[in-house]
């Protein structure tokens, strides 16, 4: 009876498949640091038509988390690491940050929070220790505020933690243990999270393994075979991924919490701004992760479904660009919410594009460009240097989407992403007299000249890093003028 139900609603049984499918396990990382942010709503419907339930967020902006009240969605709220000292400086603090944060979306047919994420990676050595001891004080408080608030059985706090809290001196996952200058402090970490029945949040990125050494195998950052294996012991990796969390696994047992509960906090792989970065590659990646995901194998020393969050959602034209100008093209979804590539969550590696934000509405169809009877090139520079410093240029940098453009591409290619960012404002488009609006489409084979949303969203600041950028890009320009 069953299967000849499925028969005649063919359709709706591949989406509730799917959709189950997704429940499993696979969430996604939605972050803010954008010029335009997609309205919430838009987001929480776009989630839900792709049969996606569960919501990462980096904090608990009560407009975006509202959004989610009633959907069915599963939502992690996060602390930012600039209020960790607060939190850990008095526990009055944590309980007002979970009355305002929590407290306000718990109730029948609201907000279904599940986490709290306390910090973003506040360990990472590239911080010098600044958050190294305010995090345990905060996520101590939080998680006790939760417990006196009623919430927590059912919400837990925990840290997103970045992989190099843990290392290996060998590349075997069997030789893992705490970074020595973390280790008393993570092992304190740990028994509280232990203790509370609170999992352990870990960002892994086969991405960064292959960006960070050159002479890094290619294959083995994906999930198709093809590199030489890692044999440890008795195990054989064939990935990156299933090395570095079995090296975590290892590090937990070493000191006894073997049963403690692991999530992935963020996994991906980026679409621009690296030749490593693109869409062929990041679709290589996930369909073999999402099928990894589906037949619930785990790891070798965790076999068995595992919790994920695929980071990320959308492009941020915003992020910090200090690590790699590919850190704003982590998202499946462009800016606008358009798939970038077809992607099967439910892992069944069906050849599909995902759907689409609904309800998204463009600014006015034009551009802002090079005038066509400028002739001076170093004219331009400082201009451009403006431009990209204000903007995002990222995709113009060497194996990125833009990067075959000429000279004259590239200053347009500045121009109007300012221009756009700018709301196309009409001032906007000057840049010394250089510049013109132009209603003609300005893209140029593989690269995308954007126009940008309406949004009702406020822009957030600008990221460090973007200045850095911009000196490199206008050296470049230099060079070939």
């Amino acid at each position: 009876m069953a299967r000849a139900v499925c028969t005649i609603v063919w359709t709706f049984c591949v989406i509730l498949v799917s959709a189950t499918l997704a429940q499993a396990g696979i969430g996604v990382n939605w972050g803010s640091q954008t010029s335009h942010p997609l309205h919430p709503s838009i987001v929480a419907g776009m989630l839900k038509d792709n049969g996606i339930t569960k919501i990462k967020l980096f904090d608990a902006d009560p407009w975006t988390v509202s959004a989610f009240a009633g959907t069915g969605i599963e939502v992690m709220v996060g602390i930012a690491n600039n209020q960790l000292k607060d939190l850990s400086d008095s526990y009055g603090n944590a309980k007002d940050w979970v009355k305002h944060n929590v407290s306000k979306h718990i109730r029948d047919g609201g907000v279904d929070i599940r986490y709290v994420g306390v910090g973003n990676e506040p360990f990472l050595t590239g911080f010098n220790g600044t958050y190294v001891k305010t995090t345990f004080p905060a996520l101590k408080n939080i998680q006790k505020a939760l417990d006196e608030a009623g919430y927590g059985d059912k919400i837990k706090a925990t840290i997103p933690l970045n992989a190099d809290v843990y290392e290996s001196r060998s590349n075997n996952p069997s030789d893992g243990n705490f970074r020595k200058d973390m280790r008393e402090l993570m092992l304190q970490i740990v028994r509280f999270l232990h203790d509370n029945k609170s999992p352990f949040l870990v960002n892994i990125y086969p991405f960064l393994s292959l960006y960070d050494n050159s002479n890094f195998p290619v294959d083995f950052a994906f999930f198709d075979g093809g590199s030489k294996p890692i044999q440890d012991k008795n195990v054989q990796y064939t990935n990156v991924f299933d090395a570095n969390f079995d090296t975590l696994v290892w590090t937990l047992k070493k000191n006894k919490f073997e049963d403690l509960k692991i999530i992935v906090g963020e996994v991906g792989w980026p679409t621009d701004g690296d030749k490593n970065a693109n869409t062929k590659l990041a679709k290589r990646f996930y369909n073999g992760f999402l099928k990894k995901m589906a037949n619930k194998k785990g790891t070798p020393l965790r076999p068995g479904p595992m919790e994920v969050y695929l980071f990320g959602l959308l492009d941020e034209d915003m992020k910090n660009v200090a690590p790699g100008a590919f850190e704003r093209h982590w998202g499946i979804f462009q800016y606008d919410g358009k798939p970038k590539f077809s992607i099967d969550f439910s892992g069944q590696g069906h050849e599909k594009m995902p759907t689409a934000a609904k309800g998204v509405q463009y600014m006015d169809s034009q551009w802002c460009v090079l005038k066509k009877d400028i002739k001076n090139m170093t004219e331009t520079a400082p201009e451009v240097d403006y431009a990209c410093s204000n903007s995002d240029c990222t995709s113009l940098g060497y194996g990125s989407s833009c990067n075959n453009l000429d000279v004259r591409g590239n200053v347009s290619y500045a121009f109007n992403m300012y221009f756009q960012m700018q709301d196309q404002s009409v001032e906007a488009c000057d840049f010394n007299g250089l510049a013109e609006i132009v209603k003609q489409n300005a893209s140029r084979g593989g690269c995308m000249f954007p126009i940008m949303i309406m949004s009702v969203g406020n822009r957030v600041g600008l990221a460090y890093g973007v200045s850095i950028f911009a000196g490199l890009l206008l050296i470049n320009l230099v060079a070939i003028v």
